[in-house]
């Protein structure tokens, strides 16, 4: 039974989230803030800690926007009413003919009312709101089916999670774009490349990537945007026109296109076009053209749609900013985290009035799709002005001297075996011991989720290795206080906190080891199962996928990873080395030896609702005992855990036959009190 919760505490909350998603829609969507950003925190702080001590947390609170755990895969999402493309116009001329094509189908000559728009680079997604809650967020897909992106599409601070406005639709599917602006772009892609990670080709490629994380913590870590221009199905409000239709997502406090004009008749139309093309340098984000959309809805209807455009909207292209060049040389470029990159080094070449020698590649399925060698003649593009990108490779200058890059076999840093992410396109180099990678790895290793090493962050790792002092893992278990005193930012007192952190380091368990230590998709859920069934780390030593496959929950991707990581030689003596150093590591989880298994071991469970336990809690309780905390229900799901006020997720389990169990029962299945009829 669930606790009664004050009034008082209800109403405040209440008004907590309503004054937390005003104070995001100034910010993100209106750029206009009201507080500082200290005064935003410490209201969000506020709310966090009364959801978090009565467990009420309602739909649109801003808190939901983060924290969900990652998806296995995502699931697939029907359109209502297909999300069409649009066709393209590359000259006014062409723009004259779609004018015509109109008229014509709409029988008549006058003019026709148009609503010209920057077209913005991104990835089109549908949003659907029911009773004014976001219920659902998807891809565009084929236009017929795309895949269900909700919990990273929540991360985004521009998407309303609730409806405000006077006038809320039964249901409704708003359409438009999620993209990055061009200053978060080139910071990411900084970020990327000073870590050796493959660069972004543009900031769609960044956005679609973004979007289409398992793990929301990677979309929440890069800044999106979302921008409205459309709907698709529609119940319990009516809209004459594109116009109005904005008007009301304005009011509504969803995001819409920078620049809107209005414009009657094609010469209009064409002046607006203009209008926006000269606009192009000062817009924050990436557009590649103008749309032209016939405003009236009841002429929309009218006109309907081919097979895949609807007639009464096109899009007018920009022209990009290229230029030719010839490939003089292609290498690999090994990052932070081990990836190799392939970047091509060209005769320099103006292209925009900046000078362009070399460019990403980006891998080496992207190479083979060009058809991309050494001696090439190509042609280069700067995706919005920024990152140049080779587009197409010009065939017929090819002089039979040209020559391939292969896939490499060793690492260009330290010779190592590489690795290819099976069912992936990047290649890798898993040595603990590269020193292109050696920082990134110390800085996982110490970090909280690893072996919590306090003050043993990026500055000092960084200051350490530029020192000298540590070059892989066992270092840090050589150093001396004396060593950390003769380095700026150390004074007695922190050189000692960092030895007695290192000291209580060597204290740890098996499955935060697994994770510290950095195995390719090894993550703290895999990290958790090896431990329950692995009583040693030597078990692991030269282990084979089929024996790893034999956890269910292990798929052939990771299985071969662990068996890479653990079939080298170097790895093993690091491995060793540590423990000669100080190491001890306990195994608490292993369970593999008990007579009985863990009581929901192998189960995936879906919590909806509110419980009489914060939802994190429930969520340990869950892994705790063997079985996995799951956010989205699917085929794969055991059971749905159902609290007061359940969500869609109760539809959907019922939908797919999946056994809804309440918390008290979810307890009884802990303690082995299995009902036969609900459980079995």
């Amino acid at each position: 039974m669930t606790h009664k919760i004050p009034d008082d505490i209800k109403k405040e909350i209440e008004k907590l989230v309503a004054d937390l998603n005003y104070h995001n829609y100034r910010y993100y969507v209106l750029d206009s803030p009201e507080i500082s950003d200290a005064e935003y925190d410490r209201l969000f702080r506020r709310l966090k800690d009364l959801e978090d001590k009565h467990g009420l947390i309602l739909p649109d609170s801003p808190t939901q926007r983060v924290g969900a755990p990652a998806l296995e895969r995502f699931e697939k999402v029907r359109h209502t009413e297909p999300m069409l493309s649009l066709d393209n116009a590359f000259s006014y001329d062409e723009i004259r003919e779609f004018d015509k094509r109109v008229k014509k189908l709409l029988g008549g000559d006058s003019d026709v009312e148009y609503t010209i728009e920057p077209k913005y680079d991104g990835l089109a997604v549908e949003l659907t709101y029911h009773k004014g809650f976001l219920l659902r967020a998807s891809t565009r897909g084929d236009g017929y089916e795309g895949e269900d992106v909700t919990q990273n599409i929540r991360t985004i601070r521009s998407v309303p999670l609730r409806i405000e406005d006077k006038q809320i639709p039964e249901e409704i599917d708003i359409r438009g774009e999620v993209y990055m602006d061009l200053e978060e772009f080139e910071k990411l892609n900084k970020e990327r490349q000073k870590k050796g990670e493959p660069l972004f080709a543009n900031p769609r490629n960044a956005a679609a990537g973004s979007v289409r994380q398992l793990d929301p913590s990677v979309t929440i870590s890069r800044k999106l945007y979302l921008v409205c221009y459309g709907t698709g199905a529609l119940r319990g409000v009516r809209f004459e026109s594109q116009s109005k239709f904005t008007e009301w997502l304005r009011e509504a406090r969803f995001p819409v296109p920078a620049k809107i004009i209005m414009a009657t008749g094609i010469d209009g139309a064409i002046d607006a076009i203009k209008q926006i093309e000269d606009s192009r340098g000062g817009f924050s984000f990436e557009t590649d053209g103008a749309v032209v959309k016939v405003n009236d809805f009841a002429l929309q209807q009218k006109l309907g749609v081919k097979t895949r455009e609807p007639r009464w909207a096109v899009a007018y292209k920009f022209q990009a900013h290229q230029g030719t060049t010839k490939i003089l040389d292609i290498q690999g470029s090994v990052g932070r985290t081990g990836v190799i990159t392939p970047f091509a080094i060209f005769q320099p070449v103006q292209i925009g009035g900046v000078t362009v020698s070399r460019s990403t590649l980006h891998n080496w399925d992207e190479m083979e799709r060009k058809d991309i060698r050494i001696g090439d003649t190509v042609i280069v593009e700067r995706a919005g002005d920024v990152i140049p990108h080779v587009i197409e490779v010009i065939k017929d200058k090819r002089t039979g001297k040209e020559r391939p890059f292969p896939l490499p076999e060793k690492c260009p840093e330290c010779g190592s075996k590489v690795i290819r992410d099976e069912g992936g396109v990047a290649v890798r180099c898993d040595s603990l011991h590269c020193p292109a990678q050696i920082q990134e790895k110390i800085i996982h290793f110490a970090s909280r989720g690893g072996l919590d090493i306090e003050g043993l962050g990026e500055k000092n790792v960084e200051l350490l290795y530029s020192k000298g002092l540590i070059s892989h893992f066992e270092d840090i278990y050589k150093l001396k206080k004396e060593q950390l005193l003769l380095l700026p930012r150390f004074a007695e007192k922190s050189a000692q906190n960092l030895i007695d952190a290192i000291e209580r380091s060597k204290q740890t368990n098996m499955a935060k080891f697994l994770f510290a230590i950095g195995i390719l998709h090894v993550g703290e859920y895999a990290a958790k199962l090896l431990a329950r069934n692995f009583r040693k780390l030597e078990d692991l030593y030269h282990i084979k996928p089929e024996r790893l496959l034999q956890i269910r929950q292990l798929g052939d991707k990771i299985a071969s990873s662990i068996s890479s990581f653990f079939s080298d030689e170097k790895n093993i003596r690091t491995l060793e080395s540590l423990k000669t150093l100080g190491m001890q590591i306990s195994n608490p989880d292993f369970v593999a030896s008990k007579k009985s298994k863990l009581p929901l071991e192998g189960l995936a469970f879906v919590i909806t609702g509110t419980l009489p336990k914060p939802r994190k809690e429930v969520e340990d309780l869950i892994e705790s005992h063997g079985g996995h905390a799951s956010s989205a229900v699917s085929a794969s799901t055991s059971y749905l855990v159902a609290g007061d006020n359940p969500g869609s997720k109760l539809k959907k389990a019922k939908d797919l036959g999946i056994k809804t169990v309440s918390y008290k029962e979810l307890l009884s299945l802990i303690e082995g009190k299995r009902n036969p009829g609900l459980f079995d």
